[in-house]
């Protein structure tokens, strides 16, 4: 059996999380895609997967094996697009990984319209909470808000001045002491988003301060949904700090309120992110061609926004 075949089995069963889903992408058999499993474990002599009926989970050494698998895939693909010349036309899986609310709103609409003009072109769009391997993980490009530390990846700076808020609501705010400072969050409840801090926050240093000023606080609810927090914010249960596009259209309509505007940190810029070497795979090339324009155009709006929302 063809080895290299067997990892792209491997890899498709970890991504649909069944072997029939597996088959199903596939177009195979769910006999031919056990074979391969099998055929795989027995080559390297250890157990990759953990199978029920239902679900997969990776051993330990799965999850090494698999990294090294989307790697060498990852690159075998690029050089297959490569030896087809720059002119190649885009086509193959382009995979994307985004924040959930950014790649809900900004980006999918963007993807939609260009998997339309690319029929050869399909989609893996993963919507993360989280910090995501590009590499390891397998991923072309990722929608990314921040500083860039990695300089192993390429960059397409796409402007946006996102903003880092605390926003409560207008009956919360006239019900309890003011918030004046960020020292004053100590007197309050907080509505702590699991990616913004669960115990405590950062802020510019006060006047005459080289020292960023951090408030240690014990909140009254923790959730890991950018939407959870935001509503319970406007439900008045508290104060809550999420990015400015999470919440514009609840300060627009006077639901949330900005607090502690002159304490915020400086606005963080928005990039598409790929792995080295990524840039020249048509697929990948031409999506960064197509959406940065377009998601430039999108973060110039939303920077415009947060800067009336105070």
């Amino acid at each position: 059996m063809d080895r290299i075949d067997a990892m792209r089995v491997f890899i498709a069963a970890i991504d649909e999380g069944s072997l029939a889903g597996a088959a199903r992408r596939l177009k195979r058999s769910p006999t031919a895609v056990s074979r391969a499993l099998n055929f795989l474990e027995t080559h390297v002599g250890v157990e990759l997967l953990h199978r029920t009926t239902r679900t997969l989970k990776l051993s330990e050494a799965g999850q090494r094996y698999a990294a090294a698998c989307r790697r060498m895939l990852v690159d075998l693909e690029e050089a297959d697009m490569l030896a087809g010349g720059e002119r190649a036309a885009p086509r193959g899986m382009l995979t994307i990984s985004a924040p959930p609310i950014l790649g809900e709103e900004v980006l999918r609409p963007i993807l939609d319209d260009f998997l339309e003009l690319h029929p050869a072109v399909s989609v893996r769009f993963l919507m993360l909470d989280r910090f995501v391997n590009l590499v390891d993980e397998g991923v072309d490009l990722a929608l990314r808000i921040g500083h860039l530390s990695d300089s192993s990846h390429v960059s397409t700076r796409l402007g946006g001045d996102v903003r880092r808020i605390v926003v409560a609501s207008p009956r919360y705010l006239a019900r309890n002491p003011r918030v004046e400072e960020p020292a004053d969050l100590t007197k309050h409840q907080i509505v702590a988003f699991s990616n913004f801090g669960l115990d405590s926050w950062s802020f510019t240093p006060a006047q005459g301060s080289s020292i960023p000023r951090t408030v240690h606080f014990t909140p009254r609810c923790i959730v890991n949904s950018v939407r959870a927090a935001a509503a319970s914010a406007a439900a008045g249960s508290g104060l809550t700090r999420l990015y400015s596009y999470h919440v514009a259209d609840y300060v627009r309509d006077g639901r949330l309120k900005i607090v502690l505007a002159d304490a915020e940190h400086p606005p963080l810029p928005a990039h598409l992110l790929a792995p080295h070497g990524r840039m020249s795979v048509p697929k990948v090339r031409a999506f960064v061609d197509f959406a940065a324009p377009r998601l430039r155009s999108e973060f110039a709006r939303l920077a415009a926004e947060a800067g009336v929302l105070t």
